[in-house]
């Protein structure tokens, strides 16, 4: 420290232009570097949470609303946290909040993959039957005490608390979570120039795709890992990744994840409070007067409030910035798209899984690696369209409507791409008993559907009355023979007959592909269109009522209400222990019409949202005196209206 002293010159504009030439963490760049891996291995861990999430249901037997609320119970924590984000806001050294939050969100990450260790190896149906082979057995002597010792391990305290301790960890993920986005991006918009602010906004936005995406392809490949592999020798691995008994190491990717997340909290305990601004960073300001009430307005201290007399005054000043139109109508448009994205980035793999039969693996690569890529391309466009053509509010907020009218384009179309139900014996299209294995009393839970030479589907070589098998070398199934209900030869080959769609999947995620590729053009706009009308004192608190209002209104409610939604589409569900678990069979055209029907639903609400915006904008301009939208295309609340508001909003808080 000593040392230090004795270098530092007695010019105070010379000792910080060495800082700035010396130390990394005095750039702006460096923390948008920083950041950017910071969020990429936190939303890493939301992204293999929801890529992982049809799989957590088929081990622990759980419905899809269950799982639904399972994927949106992160935002329970950081929804009741977020207001303290906005009485923090510069009070606090943000940089330390932020890697304070991120080691919380590793220990979360920790926690989520503890059930695991905690449980019995996974069962499947041919474990837990009567008979080892799963074949129908004419004989009345079946022994049942292999089922009752599975159903005493499913009601032990640790497979019991499986599902409150999964429901923790996504709580303190959630909590951990807080301050990293809002803290991040008033950060950033704070000590970045006017003219950088909107690019490196665009690319902090953009990670918030490519993290998910990280997440689903690491869960593409833990999945085709099997659960216990640790623990089971790979001789008793019987299945493999495309039977639909299986399993993939879910709890892998975790661990993966709380090892990034540990690292990239590092650097945040080096950053100072606060950053010298970016050279350059005031294209705009001829003359030196606005330069100095633009100093004076980002160097003042907050108001000396205490927590209670902000809390106080938080309904006051979170109606007055719900009274903003343009904030309100911008936010709720948001809202729609979030709720959009929060259900089909859940539960899309399991809508490709279903509708195309595909597996879990195949399934989630899609979404990681063609539809959230092509998400981030849309951001990242967004941004350097707004930087490119220095559009003004106006500007932008047309061009969240152009974005999401052609998205209109392509989403519906999708809703005709797609198969119905293959026919299942017993289950679909009709429910009619099976007579033909009423003998085999076959085990209520079994489930290991097999493809009849005649076409149709059983849910077991039990249900299809099968009374032989044929193996390989390996000692794997190869076919079954003898089925008393299949007509013809009484052949039936293991795995289902699928829904006919597969050729279709093509298609499909080249809409899919385009579609998300267009919607996030307007995300980096409607962004700025806040940042950008509201008092430059009020950015902390705006991006915090902005992601209150996200997750109350979409990101809690999304999943919940998609996971309902297919659980409204199932026609047969499993049973084991005498208890419902997850949906072995849906109605594949209401999965499509009712999931991908929501999807239409919500990009109608933010379309009417950004044209009610549009027109809002219009009425104000012309209302408006020409010189209150500044220079600045992308920036309407002019200078002179910050500092007159600066002082009142003071007295405000003291009260």
């Amino acid at each position: 420290m000593g040392v230090c002293d004795l270098s530092v010159t007695s010019d105070p504009s010379r000792s910080r232009a060495a800082a700035r030439r010396w130390s990394p963490f005095n750039s702006i760049k460096f923390f948008v570097f920083c950041h950017s891996f910071l969020q990429l291995a936190q939303l890493l861990v939301s992204g293999y949470m929801k890529s992982s999430i049809t799989t957590i249901e088929k081990r622990y037997g759980l419905s899809s609303q269950k799982s639904g609320l399972l994927a949106a119970f992160n935002e329970v924590g950081n929804t009741i946290l977020i207001v303290f984000v906005s009485f923090l806001g510069s009070r606090v050294h943000r940089p330390r909040c932020i890697g304070g939050g991120a080691l919380l969100a590793c220990l979360a990450s920790l926690l989520m993959a503890l059930p695991h260790f905690l449980t019995e190896r996974y069962e499947y149906t041919d474990r837990v039957s009567a008979s080892a082979t799963g074949l129908c057995q004419l004989q009345s002597n079946l022994v049942t005490l292999p089922s009752n010792q599975t159903c005493q391990k499913q009601e032990s305290p640790a497979q019991q608390g499986v599902y409150p301790l999964l429901l923790l960890g996504q709580l303190l993920l959630g909590i951990g979570a807080v301050p990293i986005q809002p803290f991040g991006i008033s950060y950033i918009d704070d000590y970045a120039s006017r003219k950088n602010s909107p690019l490196y906004i665009g690319i902090l936005l953009a990670m918030t795709s490519i993290g998910p995406a990280f997440g689903f392809i690491t869960g593409s490949f833990m999945l085709r890992i099997y659960v216990d592999f640790n623990t089971l020798p790979k001789d008793q691995i019987k299945l493999d990744h495309k039977d639909l008994r299986w399993v993939g190491a879910w709890w892998l990717g975790f661990l993966v994840a709380a090892c990034l997340l540990f690292l990239t909290a590092l650097p945040y305990l080096f950053f100072p409070r606060n950053m010298p601004k970016e050279d350059g960073g005031d294209d705009v300001e001829s003359t030196p007067d606005v330069k100095q009430q633009r100093t004076q307005q980002e160097t003042q201290p907050p108001p000396d409030v205490s927590l209670l007399q902000f809390l106080k005054s938080f309904p006051r000043i979170a109606l007055r910035t719900l009274r903003s139109p343009i904030f309100l109508l911008v936010v709720l448009a948001q809202v729609n798209l979030a709720a959009l994205l929060s259900g089909l980035a859940t539960f899309m793999a399991k809508f490709i899984e279903r509708q195309f039969s595909q597996t879990v693996p195949f399934s989630t690569m899609m979404i990681g690696s063609i539809s959230i890529p092509m998400a981030v391309v849309g951001i990242v466009l967004g941004g350097a369209l707004m930087r490119r053509l220095n559009l003004s509010v106006i500007g932008a907020s047309k061009m969240c409507v152009a974005a999401v009218v052609f998205c209109m384009f392509f989403a519906l179309p999708l809703l005709l791409v797609g198969c119905s139900t293959q026919r299942v014996a017993g289950i679909f299209p009709n429910r009619s008993e099976v007579l033909c294995s009423s003998g085999c009393q076959c085990p209520p839970e079994a489930f290991n559907p097999v493809c009849g030479s005649d076409g149709v589907e059983y849910r077991s070589p039990c249900h299809a009355g099968c009374l032989f098998n044929e193996t390989d070398s390996s000692g794997k199934v190869t076919n079954y023979t003898g089925c008393l209900c299949v007509d013809g030869p009484g052949v039936a080959l293991p795995g289902t007959c699928g829904s006919g769609c597969s050729h279709l999947l093509l298609p499909f995620m080249v809409l899919m592909g385009l579609t998300c590729f267009i919607l996030p053009l307007s995300q980096t706009p409607s962004q700025l269109l806040i940042l950008r009308t509201v008092d430059p004192q009020d950015k902390s608190f705006a991006v915090g009522v902005q992601y209150m209002l996200f997750r109350v209104l979409a990101f809690m409610p999304g999943p919940v209400l998609y996971g309902s939604v297919i659980d409204t589409t199932c026609i047969q569900w499993g049973r084991k222990c005498g208890k419902d678990t997850s949906c072995l069979y849906y109605n594949l055209d209401r999965f499509r019409q009712r999931f991908l029907g929501l999807q239409v639903v919500f990009v109608c609400g933010g379309l009417l949202c950004f044209l009610l915006t549009v027109v809002v904008l219009r009425r104000r301009s012309e209302g408006q005196e020409p010189q209150v939208e500044t220079k600045r295309g992308y920036e309407l609340v002019s200078e002179q209206k910050a500092a007159e508001d600066a002082s009142s909003k003071e007295k405000e808080l003291q009260t």
